[in-house]
């Protein structure tokens, strides 16, 4: 009979050092001289590839690590916060003196202006620190941003080539120091970009890098067609809800929510709504509005409308419009919804344009088209388009890994230009790319994988609620 010990201590063995193999037999001596003289043995050889712990080991430090330098930044904007307040009462009382001095000068001597001066200084200096400080929380971001995307790769390596349950518990480390970055983020983005819903600008200058948020809530690379994001004009008490929708082809059969960033990392939904034969949809340009989902259907070829408060739904078709044009990541794209600080919009090509793209407006309650643009870009040339305040940006794909939005048209003034805005993009190809007004981000579901990016604009106002640290 095999000593339970002895097994033991050869298992341990051959898990230290890896040995090849399933099983040998064979004999042992009985050492202590007693006994019948041999017995049986057996060695359980096991393969040579074992857990790479260290690599987990690593990701939870690096985790612990993000997680402090994030409260201390979290700590910061408290900090900035109560300057911000501070700084704001100082330069109206500056304001309220120097309209005093202006309306009666002659009741000022010149010691009175000096000292004056050197308050204003005192607050430009105190400003220019401030700035210095934001700066380098912005950098922080950056760099945590960095160091996020590689524990995910790790992660995924991992639970790619081992038990995913192993590595369920750095998960959950890492999805907390994410949603820690987010909630850092979100408060920076509140306190110094006061800008969001403001038109005052003269378009976009510049992209983020992508910002990855997570696999799709199926955790399936194969879900290459889909969409997610925010409800540009959220009902109340749902201002922070996310939705997601995916499938393995351009069809759209179901739709999922989310009530805020965190469940939808936890693939926690709180309602799924699949969409019955007679509601189908196909395209991947499609957004929610209102609690609304405006999308593409092909039977008849038309726009879709299905409100989630009510479950009602509508259609309409544009007989003008062809079923000949899509963009170039993906097909069926011949319609594409869009929401901005004005409205909701749908483009589309017609065969008397020749495939070039015609913006279309929405009137929103009675579901019909109140103006339309003929735009002289060609769709098929067109990776994806989206709107921002009146604006249609049209994307084209660069390179491997570049896109660039090289065309802009102006509902307001009929006028069109080209630019040039170069982003990056996570993986290979993209179907969805829609702006949202109520953060003022781009969300692009690209190859299954949640994707944002920051967006910043050419102000030429300044808006009411702008903090005055940030003039320049």
């Amino acid at each position: 009979m095999i000593s339970t010990l002895y097994f033991v201590a050869l298992l341990s063995s051959t898990m230290a050092w890896g040995r090849v193999g399933l099983w040998s037999e064979g004999s042992a001596k009985n050492e202590t001289g007693g006994g019948s003289g041999d017995r049986c043995s057996c060695d359980a050889f096991l393969p040579s590839s074992t857990f790479p712990i260290k690599d987990l080991v690593a990701v939870e430090q690096t985790a612990g690590e993000i997680s402090h330098k994030l409260e201390l930044e979290m700590g910061k904007l408290d900090d900035y916060e109560t300057k911000l307040t501070a700084y704001a009462e100082k330069i109206i009382k500056l304001t309220a003196e120097i309209e005093k001095m202006e309306k009666n000068p002659d009741a000022y001597r010149d010691v009175d202006v000096d000292e004056m001066k050197v308050q204003i200084k005192q607050v430009e200096a105190l400003i220019k620190e401030l700035q210095l400080s934001i700066r380098g929380s912005t950098t922080v971001f950056k760099s945590l941003r960095i160091q996020i995307t590689a524990m995910v790769g790790t992660l995924n390596r991992l639970e790619k080539t081992y038990d995913k349950n192993v590595v369920l518990v750095t998960r959950r480390e890492y999805v907390k120091v994410q949603l820690q970055l987010e909630e850092c983020e979100r408060r920076h983005q509140e306190l110094f970009n006061p800008n969001i819903g403001s038109c005052a600008h003269t378009g976009i200058i510049k992209v983020s890098k992508p910002i990855v948020s997570h696999l799709n809530a199926h955790l399936n690379s194969g879900y290459k067609y889909g969409g997610w994001g925010k409800d540009s004009k959220p009902v109340p008490d749902r201002e922070s809800m996310y939705w997601y929708s995916g499938y393995t082809s351009s069809s759209i059969v179901d739709i999922r929510f989310y009530t805020n960033y965190k469940n939808l990392i936890l693939r926690n939904q709180f309602q799924h709504h699949n969409l019955h034969s007679s509601w189908t949809g196909t395209g991947n340009n499609f957004i929610i509005r209102d609690n609304t989902l405006y999308y593409q259907c092909n039977n008849p070829f038309g726009l879709a409308k299905l409100n989630f408060t009510t479950m009602k739904y509508e259609h309409r078709v544009i007989a003008r419009a062809s079923t000949r044009f899509s963009y170039s990541n993906s097909p069926n794209q011949n319609f594409d919804f869009a929401a901005d600080e004005s409205g909701l919009w749908v483009t589309f090509a017609t065969e008397v344009s020749s495939g070039r793209m015609v913006i279309a407006k929405i009137n929103e309650p009675s579901f019909g088209v109140e103006e339309e643009w003929q735009t002289s870009v060609y769709k098929p040339g067109v990776s994806n388009a989206f709107m921002v305040c009146g604006v249609l940006y049209a994307v084209r794909t660069v390179d491997i890994q570049t896109e660039e939005i090289f065309y802009k048209y102006d509902t307001k003034t009929k006028q069109e230009s080209h630019v040039s805005v170069p982003f990056e993009r996570f993986q290979d190809k993209f179907s969805n790319l829609d702006y949202n007004p109520t953060d003022q981000k781009l969300y692009m579901y690209n190859d299954g994988y949640y994707v944002n990016y920051h967006l910043w604009f050419n102000h030429t106002a300044k808006a009411t609620v702008e903090p005055p640290f940030l003039l320049s």
